[in-house]
């Protein structure tokens, strides 16, 4: 309903409007370990011990794919954080935090949701 206001809003303003919908499938199996940390370090000040747990918990993960009875061997992750984790959405959260600087360096008013679908329930950001 936020998003609707906003635009029969804008509309009624003579504003530009414009709706762009990006649905990016198994987002958080996108995230980048090594700029997640870096983002981490920089941007949220995370040193030491804590920075030493983060990246503890990003690495030494496989994957393995089964397809009937076959299992593939294990293949190392470089990107993904774990979904149905609390530390997985929150990292996901500080991986994106910076997209609305983008928006609002260009005064566009904009709306974020991320869903990853689980009892954890969802984020969403309107600023």
């Amino acid at each position: 309903m936020c998003v609707h206001n906003d635009l029969v809003r804008a509309v009624d303003n003579k504003e530009v409007t414009a709706l762009v919908l990006f649905d990016l499938s198994s987002a958080f199996d996108t995230v980048d370990h090594s700029t997640l940390l870096t983002v981490l370090h920089r941007r949220f000040g995370v040193e030491e011990s804590a920075m030493d747990w983060f990246t503890s918990y990003l690495s030494d993960s496989t994957q393995t794919f089964r397809l009937n009875d076959e299992m593939s061997s294990s293949i190392p992750l470089t990107c993904s954080v774990p979904q149905k984790s609390v530390p997985g959405l929150i990292l996901f959260i500080s991986y994106t935090h910076d997209v609305p600087l983008v928006f609002q360096r260009h005064q566009v008013n904009y709306h974020l949701y991320a869903d990853d679908k689980q009892a954890y329930g969802s984020v969403y950001t309107r600023e």
